[in-house]
């Protein structure tokens, strides 16, 4: 069964710092990766997966960021909006 990353960081007990440790990839890049700000390349994958003991095929690689916001970051808000 596939499990997303945040799940497995809470079920292995990490923190990021100790996540990242263990995948040899820097914490920024790690907790980009969880917020959705950064998409992790295949090389990124296989390290994660590797802290893991799993393959990344294992794991749900999802983009979690909410597009409503990126939306209206983008373009704002309507002014009249009830």
């Amino acid at each position: 069964m596939k499990r997303a990353l945040d799940q497995l960081i809470v079920e292995a007990q990490l923190s990021l710092e100790q996540l990242a440790e263990k995948a040899k990839l820097p914490s920024e890049r790690v907790a980009a990766m969880l917020d959705g700000r950064w998409t992790p390349s295949p090389r990124d994958r296989e390290m994660l997966a590797a802290a893991f003991g799993l393959s990344p095929d294992e794991i749900i690689w999802g983009h979690t960021m909410d597009p409503r916001n990126v939306r209206y970051r983008q373009f704002g808000l309507e002014e009249d909006i009830s």
